[in-house]
């Protein structure tokens, strides 16, 4: 009894109706609120909720503690924080909270006069910064051999629970 891995490697999660459509999809397939998406983790499922708290954000926190001009730069320059592919895309923003996150746990407001992009899309964005804490940039916490991004996309599983 328990979750059960069904699918690896789920990608993206897409924009609303990709998102929908997927849903819809496992919803049928495997009945609804019998599936969720997550991360196994010591050979442990979590929810994506849980591993935002375990990997993503503490993978920022690692960031600003082994960058502290990056946080720095951050926060002189930054009156405001946006991710351009999830506005584009309608995609998740993990990158914001963890950043705004970081910043509310630490006591720190931001002070620039500028809307920071927190990576960037079509290869567009609003300052060097924003390229160095996108998540295409941050490693994992714990292994620096990989970045956040790849992590997050490729670890990602599709669980079903079974009887």
């Amino acid at each position: 009894m328990g979750w059960k891995v069904v699918e690896r490697k789920l990608g993206r999660a897409g924009g609303i109706k990709q998102q929908q459509a997927r849903q819809k999809e496992w919803d049928s397939k495997y009945g609804a609120d019998n599936w969720m998406v997550g991360y196994i983790i010591n050979d442990k499922f979590i929810t994506s909720e849980e591993a935002f708290d375990i990997i993503y954000y503490p993978s920022y926190v690692q960031h600003f503690r082994n960058h502290p001009e990056d946080l720095n730069e951050l926060v002189s320059t930054a009156k405001s924080l946006r991710n351009p592919h999830a506005e584009a895309t309608g995609g998740v923003d993990l990158q914001v909270p963890a950043i705004q996150r970081y910043l509310r746990e630490n006591n720190l407001t931001l002070q620039g006069s500028a809307l920071m992009d927190i990576g960037t899309w079509g290869n567009i964005h609003s300052h060097k910064l924003s390229v160095r804490v996108s998540p295409l940039q941050i490693k994992v916490v714990g292994d620096d051999k990989i970045t956040l991004e790849k992590y997050w996309q490729e670890k990602k599983v599709l669980v079903v629970w079974t009887d």
